[in-house]
């Protein structure tokens, strides 16, 4: 898959293209449904399929202390359009000029000029330009004058709205069979691998100790049966969220994940840690051997749990 950035040239500028937009944060279900049409179309139309999205998101850039949290890194987003079939995705960066100018601008620079869209695939309440004045019945009129045709595709299904609002609810509230319904897989955290205060392995359960990218989306406060993923190569994992009650009266929220049987060095590396299911609350114990003693019968139904985890429910963001 090509990915362009701003200022960098485009093959589309010498192929035309389908194309796509929009922000695709977690890649739901509803997401899915975009691509697909999206792909479908460039085969029809021999062109090539073209996603673009923005970095940061536009939410992030207008009101970034208010902004929805992130249910994936662009980096895990990126992975899941090319494992989508996208053959290229535009980059944008959204910054001052960018949310200044209007959405019949927007048309002419981007989908006719640079993309040369022969159509254009958006969810049906798609909004887009200053001051989102720009929809769907905006990109038809453009469109019928200029050569592209626009394709809305429904955001809905099993009755509900496919949103990542949703998914954030969702996860706000632990619930990860509700997330999992709405992105049609189980939720993917990645983070980098730092160094903690060895809490874990003084208990007799090493932790890998995640750093997490700005305003990332993370499950409620609790222990999770999971697996993670090293090398290509899937690992049962028992998680932690939450701010070690047992230790500090007011820590910082951490995530913390024991990979079952793993031996290495993980530090500084980047960990995708999948939520399966949410094993208990965070509490305290009497004493450091009755929390390592749940610790230990964490780590059994994590193992036990595992065994019915599928690698390739991963496919997408993992």
């Amino acid at each position: 898959m090509i990915i362009v950035r701003d200022g960098e040239a485009s093959v589309a500028s010498l192929e035309e293209s389908v194309v796509a937009i929009g922000v695709f944060d977690g890649l739901h279900r509803g997401h899915q449904a975009v691509i697909a049409s999206l792909v479908a179309l460039a085969k029809e139309h021999d062109t090539l399929a073209t996603v673009v999205t923005f970095d940061p998101s536009p939410a992030m850039f207008f009101a970034p202390t208010k902004a929805p949290r992130l249910v994936a890194t662009l980096a895990q987003r990126l992975e899941g359009l090319e494992a989508l079939g996208v053959d290229q995705v535009l980059v944008l960066t959204f910054d001052a000029t960018l949310a200044k100018e209007t959405a019949r601008d927007f048309i002419q620079r981007v989908l006719v000029g640079e993309l040369r869209a022969r159509g254009v695939v958006v969810g049906e309440d798609f909004h887009f330009g200053h001051n989102r004045e720009g929809n769907v019945a905006l990109l038809e009129e453009v469109g019928a004058k200029v050569g592209f045709s626009v394709h809305p595709t429904p955001l809905f299904g099993d009755g509900a709205r496919w949103s990542s609002t949703l998914v954030r609810n969702a996860l706000t509230q632990g619930d990860l069979e509700a997330a999992r319904k709405i992105l049609g897989r189980p939720f993917i955290l990645r983070g980098e691998v730092v160094h903690g205060d060895d809490r874990g392995s003084g208990l007799g359960f090493p932790t890998a100790n995640l750093t997490m990218p700005p305003f990332q989306q993370l499950p409620a406060e609790g222990v999770y049966a999971g697996a993670a993923c090293v090398g290509g190569a899937w690992w049962p994992a028992a998680i932690s969220v939450g701010t070690r009650p047992q230790f500090y009266e007011h820590g910082d929220l951490l995530v913390e994940v024991h990979l079952l049987g793993f031996k290495g060095n993980l530090y500084d590396s980047s960990l995708d840690v999948v939520f399966l299911s949410r094993q208990r609350a965070q509490t305290t114990f009497v004493d450091a051997a009755a929390l390592s003693a749940q610790i230990a019968r964490d780590v059994a139904e994590t193992q036990q749990i595992y065994k019915k985890f599928s690698p390739e429910e991963t496919e997408l963001l993992g």
